[in-house]
């Protein structure tokens, strides 16, 4: 956002877009708007019958008129009290549905985002513009709009009363408003900028705050609590600048309103106490009425300039919820072909892919997995063999070149049907917060517990399970902090194993087990994949040696293809200086 545009202090283009979300409650819409007009008609009649009970019945002495008056006084009141609380529970009801809606279609958005996008953008701010940036859109309904709607009526229907009763008062009365309006602009455009600040200022607090309690290990294993929490105190004490300077601006506006509003009255009763002495031209319950009438008028700009406020933190929250639901970075979804039953033959033809423009991780390489082969790929870190993976899933998009599963390229197919027919286990094993049977079907309907149990037992980890407190309901807590890192391994094994995929992905699957864990995934690997494609990329070569072919990558090339036996037999060979090295660290 430009510096120009930072300082409007007001953006029609956002405030129509979040104002669109509001077709859906029409009727919810006008009921509101009914209540705010009617209480504003109804809050400018209480000062008139003020004036006339003054001025028509204390000096008659009239107990019946001044009754009569009285009760109707109460009863605008009463109604106008059913009108305000009509009104309140409308604009929040509207406000909350509008950003269950934005939420639900930021999320949606989000789920459909490529890789690259969470490569390069903090989690702290995705998460600030789905939770707090869209809740500050709530109060832009409830606390905001239809407040400023309800003020602006009551001033203008206060307005005309005024000046229907006493012009010359009125034109007082309007003079020292017009500077109170012109300070009010001075202070909305000051204010939002500081808004945005703010905004820029709790995002990144957010994201400060989530990547170290997430790598709070890293922090203490290292020593750096000191440094982290000099930076936090940067990042606060920016943070808390943001606020003092909002804070600044409403402590120099708030008191010059008020002293402004206490002229006018003054002002009023100045002018009006010497109509009364010269000519009687200005009653007693004239000056009553207007003193009431000018409080009405002065409180509710005050008003307005808050609530425009709030109007504007949620037109500065909606400019940033809309520029990630604008974000155009999702993958394309132009495939029609049903991923179904598939063979698994996968082709990799002259494919050339990067991470970052001009820096090529994959450099043309063309490789095939025949039906039910099970190939493996090692290498050095970074060599491509991980990207590789991403790739088939169409995580990423290649710059050129072909990858075709069942000679179809991957492009043609439904994306949603393709990666159900692909599992895989990563090494950073990811379980969420929920039991252990959520975390291995991901709560699809279609697994249940009997397949769940069945297929632990295949693979030797239902008594592991079962010796947990509530066994499949076992709550695992948040990245599965309750289960070493070898159990949270097995239970990624088993995710991956009750999907029945067509093809089977294990990158790094066993470089963080033990050497029992490991044995149980061999065990599960040489039953799970019999039959069926798979690729395995690790560092332990001894747990590929029964695949049917080895990829060797180095710098994003294929340097060697074969089996365990055929490449052990190049003495010079890149795979053979691998397994030397390895077989002699074992050793020692």
């Amino acid at each position: 956002m430009s510096k120009k545009e930072a300082g409007k202090a007001f953006d029609i283009k956002v405030f129509t877009r979040i104002l669109s979300f509001a077709k859906s409650y029409r009727i919810h819409f006008v009921i509101t708007i009914f209540s705010v007009v009617t209480a504003a008609l109804l809050s400018a009649f209480r000062p008139y019958l003020l004036i006339e009970i003054v001025n028509n019945f204390t000096e008659t002495r009239s107990e019946k008129g001044l009754l009569r008056l009285v009760l109707l006084m109460l009863s605008v009141l009463i109604v106008e009290v059913l009108l305000k609380m009509t009104f309140i529970f409308f604009a929040n009801w509207i406000g909350q549905h509008i950003v269950r809606d934005i939420r639900k279609k930021i999320f949606r958005h989000i789920l459909q985002f490529k890789m690259s996008y969470f490569d390069t953008t903090s989690v702290g701010k995705l998460v600030t513009r789905v939770v707090s940036d869209i809740e500050t859109i709530a109060s832009f309904f409830s606390q905001g709009l239809f407040m400023i709607i309800s003020d602006l009526l009551s001033m203008i229907v206060v307005i005309i009363v005024m000046l229907f009763i006493n012009w010359k008062l009125t034109l007082i009365a309007l003079a020292v408003l017009s500077i109170l309006i012109y300070a009010t602009k001075l202070f909305q455009t000051a204010i939002k900028k500081t808004f945005q600040e703010i905004r820029t200022q709790v995002a990144n607090l957010n994201g400060f705050v989530q990547e170290r309690v997430s790598g709070m290990k890293i922090v203490q294993l290292f020593n750096r609590e000191k440094i982290e929490y000099k930076k936090f105190m940067e990042i606060n004490n920016k943070h808390k600048k943001a606020h003092v300077r909002a804070i600044w601006y409403y402590s120099v506006f708030f008191p010059v309103a008020e002293i402004l509003s206490s002229i006018a009255v003054g002002l009023i009763v100045w002018y009006g106490g010497l109509q009364m002495i010269e000519n009687s031209s200005v009653a007693l319950g004239d000056i009553m009425g207007f003193i009431m009438m000018t409080q009405m008028l002065f409180r509710p700009l005050r008003q307005i300039a808050d609530k425009f406020n709030i109007l504007q933190m949620g037109i500065v929250a909606g400019e940033r919820v809309f520029k990630v639901i604008d974000t155009k970075n999702s993958i394309a979804k132009n495939g029609t072909v049903k991923a179904e039953n598939l063979q698994g033959k996968i082709e990799f033809k002259e494919v050339r892919f990067s991470y970052i423009k001009d820096e090529e991780v994959l450099k043309g390489i063309t490789f095939t997995v025949e039906k039910g082969e099970t190939i493996a790929i090692v290498g050095a870190t970074g060599a491509g063999k991980s990207t590789i993976v991403n790739l088939i899933n169409r995580f990423y998009e290649i710059n050129s070149g072909v990858i075709c599963v069942d000679g179809v390229p991957v492009n043609d197919y439904n994306i949603t049907t393709l990666r159900n027919q692909i599992a895989i286990v990563l090494q950073d094993v990811f379980l969420f917060s929920d039991t252990i049977l959520n975390n291995i079907t991901l709560n699809n309907d279609a697994i249940t517990l009997k397949e769940v149990q069945l297929a632990a037992a295949q693979i030797g980890i239902h008594d592991f399970i079962m010796s947990l407190p509530k066994g499949y309901d076992y709550n695992v807590k948040e990245r599965g902090a309750m289960l070493s890192s070898g159990q949270r391994q097995l239970i990624a094994f088993l995710r991956a194993y009750v999907s029945k995929p067509s093809i089977l992905i294990l990158d790094e699957a066993t470089s963080s087990v033990d050497s029992h864990a490991e044995q149980m995934i061999q065990f599960a690997t040489d039953t799970i994949t019999e039959g069926r494609t798979s690729i395995v990329i690790a560092h332990r070569l001894a747990t590929i040696k029964k695949a049917d072919k080895i990829i060797v990558m180095n710098k994003g090339f294929i340097v060697e293809e074969g089996t365990h036996q055929e490449l052990l037999l190049k003495p010079t060979g890149y795979y053979r200086n691998l397994y030397d090295k390895q077989f002699s660290l074992e050793i020692v």
